[in-house]
Formats: C-alpha cells, sequence, structure tokens
C-alpha cells in the first residue's frame, strides 16, 4: 500500500467522525496523521513489514499507529467500515461542492436526512435548505451552483488518486509467478486530469493467476464480474477497474485499443481499413491474417505511422504531427532542472527555509523559488514588507551553507480586487522572482477579472503568473478572464505563464498551455511545494504538459541556471 492511499483513507475517516459529530480534536488527530502519512518520505509499508512503529513518526500515537498498519497489512479497518454503514456514500459526495464541508454536510444529513446529491438539488431547489440554521438563500444558490461541478465530476477523482492505485496493482501482478508483463491502460496511460475507471492488461501463462491475486488484493472491496480472461472489481476507493489478460501476440493491440481515446482509434483504424487492414484489440489483420499486434510500434508501424505518445492520443492533429513526422519530442520529467514556486513555515508550509532547500538539492535541482504568500493571504499568515524582508534575509543566511544549488528569494503576491499588487513596486524590485497570482474575487466579470491579470503581467517585477485561472479541478471553474488577450500580453511583455503541477490544479490547462506554446510563452512547471514530499507532484506538471504538446525547450524551467537567469535579467531589463 502506497503512503497516498493510507492517507487518503484517514482523511476518509476524519471526514466520517466529523459528519457524525465526534471531537473536535480526534477528527483533527486523524487529518495531521493523514497529513503526515502522505509527507512521509519513507514508504510506511515497509516500516511496517520491518516490524517498526509507526509511533517513530511525529504526532503519531499508539492508537494511530495500529490503526494504520491494520489498514496496510489487511486493506481493511472494523472502524472505518462501521462509519462507512452508519453514513451513507451520498453524505461524503457532497463534500466535492465548493464551500461545502463536513460541518454542513453533517447538518444535511442529520437536519434534513439528505444521503444524496440528487436529494440535495431537491432540498436546495424546495427551500429547505435555505430554512436552515447558518445557511440561507446564498448558501443554498452556493449549493445549486456547486452541484453542477459535482455532477460533472461525478465519481471521477484525480489522477494522481487513480495512478497511485493503477501503479500499486500493476507492480503487484509483476510479482505473480507466470505474470510476464502488465501495464494500465485507458486515461490513466493517457494523464487525463480525472479518471472515471481503471484498466489494466496482462500477460500471464495462467490468467486465474492473475485474477486471483487481484481479487485478494488488499484495496479489492469486491469483485463484481469475472470470466476467463476478464475481471471487473469494484475498489474500496469506489473506483472499478477490469482486469484483461490477452495473448502475447495481442498485447500491443490490446495496449492501444484500450488506451484510447475513442477518437484516437476511430482515426487509427479509419487509416488501417485505407490500407486494406482491420485492426481491433486482438491485433492488426490483412484479410484473417495476423500481420501486427505484439506491440504497439508494430501496431502503428502497420499503418505507416511512428509510435503516438499515449498524451497525445486525443483525436486532435497527432495523426497529422505523425504522418509528417512533426510528432514533437514530448519533455521528460528528467528535463526539470529548477522549481519556482513553494512554500515555508514563514507562511502555510509545513517545512522550513532549510529543510526545503535540501529537499530541492536532494531531487537533483539547479535552482530553486521559495515564493510565501503576501499580506493578502492572512488565513495563510501572509507576510507583510517588514516580514517578507525579515524572511528574505533569512533566506540569504541559510542559502550559504547550500553549494550546487541557487536559491530565489521570491513571493506568492496576490493580485488584489482593484487590479493593483498586494506589495509595492519598491518591495518587488528587490525580488528574484515574483510569482502574480489571484485568490480572491475569483467571481468578478470577465472584463474586471481580465484587467487584474493584464495589470500585473504590466508590471516590470512579475516574473510569472501563477495558476493563472485560479481553477480547483472539478470543485471550482476557473476565472472568466479573456485568457486570449492575457497570454498575447504574456507573450508582447516576456512574462512567462505557470502550469501549476499540483493534482487538483493543473494550472494551466494543455489547451492554454498549446496556446502558451504558440504565442511563444516560457512556461514554467512548478510544484507550489508546502512540504519536502510536495515537489513529488512534478510529475502531473510534466503529465500536463505532454498533454499540451509541450517539448523541452518550451518550459523555462528545463534551462540550465545560467540560461534561465538570463531570462530573468531579460524581463528586468
Amino acid at each position: 500500500m502506497q503512503n497516498a492511499t493510507l492517507a487518503q483513507w484517514f482523511e476518509e475517516l476524519a471526514d466520517r467522525l466529523e459528519i457524525q459529530g465526534a471531537n473536535p480534536f480526534r477528527v483533527r488527530a486523524y487529518r495531521n496523521a493523514a497529513r503526515t502519512f502522505a509527507d512521509h518520505p519513507e514508504p510506511l509499508a515497509e516500516i511496517v513489514s520491518a516490524g517498526r512503529s509507526l509511533q517513530e513518526l511525529p504526532g503519531i500515537g499508539q492508537d494511530l499507529a495500529d490503526k494504520a498498519a491494520t489498514l496496510i497489512t489487511t486493506g481493511s479497518l472494523p472502524q472505518l467500515e462501521e462509519l462507512r454503514a452508519q453514513i451513507p456514500q451520498g453524505v461524503l459526495d457532497m463534500l466535492r461542492i465548493p464551500g461545502l464541508g463536513p460541518k454542513k454536510a453533517a447538518v444535511l444529513f442529520h437536519e434534513l436526512a439528505i444521503t444524496s446529491l440528487d436529494q440535495l438539488r431537491a432540498a436546495a431547489e424546495s427551500g429547505a435548505v435555505a430554512g436552515l440554521k447558518g445557511f440561507g438563500k446564498k448558501t443554498a444558490q452556493a449549493i445549486l451552483e456547486g452541484l453542477q461541478l459535482a455532477a460533472a465530476a461525478g465519481e471521477r477523482v484525480y489522477l494522481a488518486e487513480a495512478k497511485a492505485v493503477s501503479d500499486e496493482i500493476v507492480a503487484g501482478l509483476l510479482t505473480v509467478p507466470g505474470v510476464y508483463q502488465a501495464a494500465a491502460a485507458g486515461s490513466v496511460r493517457r494523464r487525463n486530469e480525472t479518471i472515471g475507471d481503471l484498466d489494466v492488461l496482462a500477460t500471464a501463462a495462467d490468467s486465474a493467476a492473475a485474477m486471483d491475486f487481484l481479487a485478494a488484493h488488499a484495496l479489492v472491496e469486491k469483485v463484481l464480474a469475472r470470466g476467463d480472461t476478464k475481471q471487473r472489481v469494484r475498489l474500496k476507493s469506489g473506483l472499478e477497474l477490469d482486469l484483461r489478460v490477452v495473448a502475447d501476440a495481442s498485447y500491443g493491440a490490446a495496449l492501444q485499443y484500450f488506451t484510447g481515446s475513442k477518437e484516437h482509434n476511430i482515426l487509427v483504424r479509419k487509416r488501417a481499413l485505407e490500407r486494406g487492414l482491420k485492426i481491433n484489440e486482438y491485433g492488426v489483420y490483412r484479410d484473417d491474417i495476423l500481420v501486427a499486434g505484439h506491440t504497439e510500434d508494430d501496431v502503428y508501424a502497420a499503418i505507416g505511422l511512428p509510435w503516438i505518445p499515449p498524451e497525445l492520443r486525443e483525436g486532435q492533429r497527432e495523426m497529422e504531427l505523425a504522418e509528417t513526422g512533426r510528432l514533437p519530442r514530448l519533455i521528460e520529467l528528467a528535463d526539470i532542472r529548477g522549481d519556482l514556486h513553494s512554500h515555508t513555515t514563514a507562511t502555510d508550509g509545513q517545512a522550513t527555509i532549510r529543510e526545503m532547500i535540501a529537499a530541492a538539492q536532494r531531487r537533483g535541482l539547479e535552482y530553486f523559488a521559495i515564493t510565501d504568500h503576501s499580506k493578502r493571504v492572512t488565513m495563510a499568515n501572509g507576510l507583510d514588507a517588514d516580514r517578507l524582508r525579515a524572511h528574505w534575509r533569512e533566506i540569504e543566511q541559510v542559502r550559504r551553507d547550500f553549494s550546487g544549488i541557487e536559491v530565489l528569494r521570491g513571493i506568492e503576491c496576490d493580485i488584489l480586487e482593484d487590479a493593483t499588487l498586494d506589495l509595492d513596486d519598491e518591495v518587488l524590485a528587490e525580488a528574484d522572482w515574483v510569482v502574480a497570482v489571484l485568490h480572491y474575487g475569483l467571481k468578478q466579470p470577465a472584463e474586471q477579472v481580465t484587467r487584474r491579470l493584464l495589470s500585473a503581467i504590466a508590471n516590470p517585477y512579475v516574473s510569472v503568473i501563477g495558476h493563472p485561472t485560479a481553477r480547483i479541478v472539478g470543485k471550482r471553474p476557473p476565472v472568466a478572464a479573456n485568457m486570449e488577450d492575457v497570454l498575447k500580453a504574456a507573450a508582447d511583455q516576456g512574462v512567462m505563464m505557470e502550469i501549476n503541477a499540483h493534482p487538483s490544479r493543473l494550472d494551466l490547462d494543455d489547451v492554454l498551455a498549446a496556446s502558451a506554446k504558440t504565442l511563444g510563452i516560457p512556461l514554467v512547471i512548478s510544484t507550489d511545494a508546502h512540504s519536502v514530499n510536495g515537489f513529488d507532484v512534478m510529475q502531473y506538471g510534466v503529465y500536463q504538459a505532454r498533454r499540451a504538446g509541450l517539448e523541452a525547450a518550451d518550459v523555462a524551467n528545463t534551462r540550465p541556471w545560467h540560461e534561465f537567469r538570463q531570462l530573468l535579467h531579460r524581463r528586468r531589463g
């Protein structure tokens, strides 16, 4: 079991306990434990299997350690199963609605007996929600608007959550005697932002052995169907997973077919037909003779194309690019040399300056920016000018103890509702790196929010616009800005645009990132790390960049420090 999976289950425990009305200190203990588990660099399963106690982790007492160990070793916990029986899943689904936390969900559950999103919609439309103490008409309307987002998200989960699960199951399958190959397919392999279900393919001497392994896996709640070569299971997270055991000669064809997308596969089949071929999940056929299927390379070669990266298989321009030899050499995680958005304990981070620099260096970064919040973000203990300057002085002192990594004194500076910046130019001029962001006033009209972004871009001290549309995937829509005007201004002014790698943001999205590339805007992929393990999400920003067709040259922080420094000087100049 991966640390992220254990953390998710402890978050679920905390949510269900809070809805139940448990002691707030107890709820907080579970949430703190979830954060500790997610941030711990060592696999917790290895600690438990080695006979060590999880009590060696900070803030983890015997009770929490025992429950975590039980989940790791058995994949279940009686307390969690009891809570699931007492609180329907539909109550937890309410938490997908922006602004609706466990306390409000508890009121809706206990006062109105609401146990599904459909019931919640009806209660909001009837006025029952508005009549509850602490709610009112404004909250009821916000719930109705949020229900649209929740419905669009459905049962989908972030790529990071789905990939962690599929990676664990694939890795386990590869340890089963007689299983020769295994891989994730579907939307996980295409690195979509959210995932609705999982597809795993395998080749094996005995399909029953692979299916028996999956059926007994700690992450699996129930086997829904099982045949000779296909098995469908429901995971304890609620996701469903299909395992298909295919013949070795068909593995490449099956991987291509089940990776999709549907639109891409239609184009593949059309191209095959034009060449007198037929393609399905079993192979490429001329009449009834199998001509390819062992590998994906063979499948694409049979229709006169090079292998197409899964991230590009969306039925857009990938066939044209492949046919004309213009497929991009997509950026790789190993291309990243710097991370330019992070936080420390000076605001809402969980690690000190020294700990964050050391963690960045362990990851092989050549340069790294510390960008704590400006004063507008009071909930994160944002920095005013005096505290910021003191913070920068501390960064200067600490960075002298490190060699081989450049540490930039930065700031994540709010673009205020009146289109000014949260700190004066006199202060921003002293920064090495300024990330300008929107955090408040996100429902302003398009003209107003566009003016705010354009004003920030025009400021000579702003280096990059961070998470430019301020969206939260599946929970908060992007601001209504005219992004065409915003991107054009960024190109004209030489301001970079961020792809925020956090799985809940991935902002810019792939479409806007592709537009930025077309305009020649240098993009920056940053983690927005709030802990030493926060750097781990960089891969998701890279996946987003790959979906946009970005190459290493399109991303500014793939450049060595001496070249990246020239970009900074050019902007300030």
